[in-house]
């Protein structure tokens, strides 16, 4: 039997009027709803809760991520709107910040105003 529901994702924010800016106006995102505790946006057919919590704590890895059929290309589009990509020391990134896996997959990864680590990847063909 399959699990009775559809996926809900959830990244934290100490302010929602700045996550707003950052997910709304620079990446695009829906709003589906805004409450005093969430804003709530569709995340790419996923429904993703933006939830305002008093602080939040440094993860070092990704979160959030998203998957695109052209890497390069997505990161140039961000990079337009003013997100900036990371670069991991000891990891062979290209000129699109693009780590390729082992198995091909391309990954670039990003920050939303919060510290939370984003990300944006390319399987494989």
């Amino acid at each position: 039997m399959a699990f009775p529901g559809a996926l809900v994702a959830f990244v934290a924010s100490t302010d929602l009027d700045v996550s707003s800016m950052f997910y709304v106006d620079t990446l695009g995102l829906t709003v589906l709803e805004r409450t005093p505790f969430a804003l709530v946006v569709d995340g790419g057919g996923t429904e993703l809760r933006i939830t305002l919590v008093q602080s939040r704590v440094e993860t070092g890895y990704t979160v959030l991520g998203w998957r695109t059929p052209d890497l390069s290309a997505a990161v140039d589009d961000l990079r337009s709107r003013g997100v900036e990509f990371l670069r991991y020391q000891g990891m062979d990134q290209d000129e699109h910040a693009g780590w390729t896996a082992p198995d091909g997959t391309r990954v670039a990864w990003f920050h939303d105003p919060h510290g939370n680590v984003l990300s944006i990847h390319q399987p494989s063909s």
